[in-house]
């Protein structure tokens, strides 16, 4: 037996993009009927498909004008008065307009004179001038204010819209996707646009995710297949094993689904069950992931060898307080744990409060980081205020690549104020801090607007955490390293010393040459031999933490 549903679905989604309307579908169905002649059925669609496909396409669906152009005066008026580079509205109307080549390719923009056209193959779409006033009152003014950008790209928009049939098919939300991708690639990496539906995951990952807890990749065959599981997740207790192939979710097929897609629905779980469909070597499986009533993911606590180890899988509103209730009762039940090695590999960051504040469960005075930016309110230094409620226990902290952002803010504080020992490898290199911005279609664009810099005043952005102890270089790099540590000498501190002395912006160069020293990599076995080492050799984890 055929399914046919994918077809049907299929046909119906192309016609909602070719504008079709309702009386076009009764036309149509009346056509799809076979007509008898004598003995004989003749299917007439085959012959006047194209001529309705033409007649279906003249009809656009209709540009929400007044929509588009509130949400370009929002977002444009958040980027000119607080993203950490200065940019004119002109710049911001002119690389937005670019972007309609990543829906439509045929369109092209020329600037020239004063004069910026849109081109459609060969056909004009629409020529708007950028001198004189529009949008300021002043007849002298040669670009276009903020009031006359947004209402210029409103107006260009509209008319790609009537013009491109590849950009009513794609919508309204690509169309501002793409203008503001093209955007934002002009101002920094981490600054986006992001989508209604993605806003209201986002939320929900600030707030606490509720995920299955797999790591996802895509194989030579294009299927996609479990790589990593996290220890004690959903999907860990529900059997799920690293090398199942995920063939659907919920009954939905993964096959031509992008591998992002995939991955954010089994994020999106909200307390509701995710079935999934399996490949184990050739037995199919249907396995079930039920999450508990209330359940926020968060720290994993685990003693090994007189040593409490914390997984820290995300930075949320939660983690601070989780990660504290869980040292405290741990220690106290436990009193004579010697040391806490604090896990960040794979955290991919979060909140920046919760970095500081997570940081200050391990310190109990001075600074933890300073945020520099153009807006006054971008500039900021936190300190700390809490007691250390490890009581002074030694710190480890585990970093890999794929340690970013707040992750990094934490590793990097631990680090520059002797607090911890970084094991591992060169960190992402993640330093910016964004801005939440809701816009009126319940979308919202994140802006980056500031710098954070480690207490020793170097930037985070680019050069990322470099570890004391490195893994990255392989085992016999690792044992001449421990080696050398165990004499009483730490053979990255000039790396670090070089480090600390860095001040924003640094040169690429720079980054490059320093980052090489211990190329970022995901956490592997030999993180946690360099652990038992500090740990079991005090005057070696003294050395390191005192460089």
């Amino acid at each position: 037996m055929t399914d046919t549903a994918p077809v049907r679905l299929r046909l119906c989604d192309h016609r909602r993009r070719l504008g079709w309307t309702a009386a076009g579908e009764r036309l149509f169905r009346m056509l799809a009927r076979p007509i008898r002649i004598g003995s004989t059925f003749l299917a007439l669609p085959v012959l006047v498909l194209p001529i309705f496909l033409s007649f279906a396409t003249a009809q656009p669906v209709h540009f929400p004008r007044g929509e588009v152009h509130r949400v370009l005066d929002t977002a444009f008026s958040a980027i000119l008065d607080r993203h950490l580079e200065a940019a004119a509205a002109a710049d911001l109307l002119l690389w937005s307009v670019r972007g309609l080549a990543a829906v439509d390719v045929t369109i092209t923009v020329q600037a020239a004179g004063g004069v910026l056209h849109v081109m459609r193959g060969d056909q004009l779409v629409i020529s708007v001038s950028l001198s004189s006033s529009v949008g300021s009152g002043s007849p002298g003014a040669q670009l276009p204010t903020l009031q006359g950008s947004t209402s210029l790209l409103t107006e260009i928009y509209a008319a790609a819209w009537d013009a491109s049939p590849e950009i009513r098919a794609a919508g309204v939300e690509q169309l501002l996707q793409a203008g503001f991708e093209e955007l934002f690639n002009h101002l920094d990496p981490f600054s986006r646009y992001v989508s209604s539906a993605e806003a209201e995951l986002a939320y929900q990952r600030r707030i606490g995710p509720q995920d299955a807890g797999i790591r996802i990749a895509e194989d030579v065959a294009g299927r996609t297949v479990v790589v990593g599981l996290r220890s004690g997740s959903l999907a860990t207790r529900a059997g799920i094993q690293i090398g199942d192939i995920i063939l659907g979710i919920n009954g939905r097929r993964t096959r031509d689904e992008p591998l992002i897609g995939i991955a954010r629905r089994l994020e999106q779980l909200r307390g509701q069950p995710l079935n999934l469909q399996l490949l184990r070597g050739k037995i199919r499986l249907d396995v079930m992931i039920r999450p508990e009533p209330g359940e926020v993911i968060g720290a994993e606590f685990m003693v090994r060898d007189g040593h409490l180890w914390v997984q820290l899988p995300y930075f949320t509103a939660a983690t601070t307080e989780q990660l504290m209730k869980g040292l405290m009762a741990r220690i106290a039940a436990q009193p004579r744990l010697r040391g806490v090695v604090l896990d960040l590999r794979g955290n991919r960051g979060g909140i920046l409060q919760q970095a500081v504040s997570v940081s200050d469960l391990f310190l109990s005075q001075g600074l933890i980081a300073t945020s520099v930016g153009r807006h006054p309110d971008a500039t900021r230094s936190w300190f700390a205020s809490e007691p250390d409620v490890t009581g002074g226990r030694p710190l480890i902290v585990l970093v890999d690549g794929r340690t970013a952002s707040a992750a990094e803010i934490a590793a990097a504080t631990l680090s520059d104020r002797g607090r911890a020992v970084v094991v591992g490898s060169s960190t992402l290199g993640k330093g910016l801090v964004q801005v939440v911005i809701p816009l009126p279609n319940r979308a919202e664009i994140l802006i980056s607007w500031s710098r954070v810099l480690a207490p020793h005043s170097w930037p985070i952005q680019g050069l990322g955490v470099l570890p004391a102890i490195c893994t990255s270089l392989g085992e016999e790099a690792l044992r001449q390293e421990l080696q050398q540590l165990g004499k009483g000498t730490l053979s990255t501190a000039p790396v670090l010393t070089r480090v600390r002395g860095l001040r924003a912006p640094v040169p690429l160069s720079e980054v490059s040459a320093l980052r090489s020293t211990c190329p970022p990599a995901e956490g592997r076995d030999l993180d946690q031999v360099a652990v038992r080492f500090l740990l079991n050799n005090p005057v070696a984890y003294e050395t390191a933490i005192k460089r």
